[in-house]
C-alpha cells in the first residue's frame, strides 16, 4: 500500500503549503517510509514521536540554511500525513509511545488489518495520481523533468486557479 501514501501526501502537502520549493519527492518517501515495518506491526515509525525527531533532526541540521530546510521538511511533512492518511492515531498505545504506553498496540499494523479497505484507499490513490498528474501539469515534458529531478512543481500550477492550461511553458 505505497500509492495511496505517496499521492495523498502529495496533495495535502501542496493543497496546505502550495509551495514551489519543498521537495515533493521527499514528502512522498516520508508518507511511505512507515510502511517499512508492516511486517512486524504497527510501531515506532506510526509513532508521533519518529516524525517529531526527524523535525527536530532537520530544524538543527539545517540551522540558517532557509532554501535547505524547505526542502527537507517535506521528509517529517510527509511521515506526519502517513499517521494521517493511516488512521494511525486510533492505536492509542502506538501512537502515543512511549509517552501513554511502553508498548505497542496489539495486532498488525493499519495498513495490513484493513482488509479489502486497503485496495480501495489504492485505487482512490491512483485516481487522485491521476488527477494530480493533470493538475501539476505533468503531462509537459519540461514539467515533469523538473518535477523528477528537484522534487519541485512549477510555480504556475500554485494556487486555486493554476493548473496545466494557466502558465504553460513558464517555469
Amino acid at each position: 500500500m505505497l500509492i495511496w501514501f505517496a499521492v495523498g501526501s502529495v496533495v495535502l502537502t501542496w493543497a496546505v503549503f502550495q509551495s514551489p520549493m519543498l521537495d515533493y519527492r521527499l514528502v512522498a518517501l516520508g508518507a511511505v517510509l512507515p510502511v517499512l515495518e508492516v511486517p512486524f506491526g504497527a510501531g515506532p515509525l506510526h509513532t508521533l514521536l519518529a516524525p517529531t525527531l526527524v523535525l527536530l533532526v532537520v530544524m538543527l541540521a539545517t540551522s540558517r540554511r532557509r532554501l535547505v530546510r524547505r526542502r527537507w521538511l517535506g521528509l517529517p511533512i510527509g511521515m506526519y500525513l502517513h499517521l494521517v492518511l493511516d488512521g494511525a492515531f486510533t492505536l492509542t498505545e502506538t501512537f502515543w509511545w512511549p509517552l501513554l504506553s511502553r508498548t505497542f498496540s496489539p495486532g498488525g499494523a493499519p495498513e495490513v488489518t484493513r482488509g479489502a479497505w486497503s485496495l480501495v484507499l489504492e485505487v482512490l490513490g491512483i485516481a487522485l495520481g491521476v488527477w494530480a498528474y493533470r493538475r501539476f501539469g505533468l503531462e509537459d515534458p519540461a514539467r515533469r523533468s523538473r518535477f523528477l529531478r528537484t522534487g519541485q512543481l512549477d510555480r504556475a500550477v500554485m494556487g486555486p486557479g493554476g493548473g496545466a492550461a494557466r502558465g504553460r511553458g513558464r517555469r
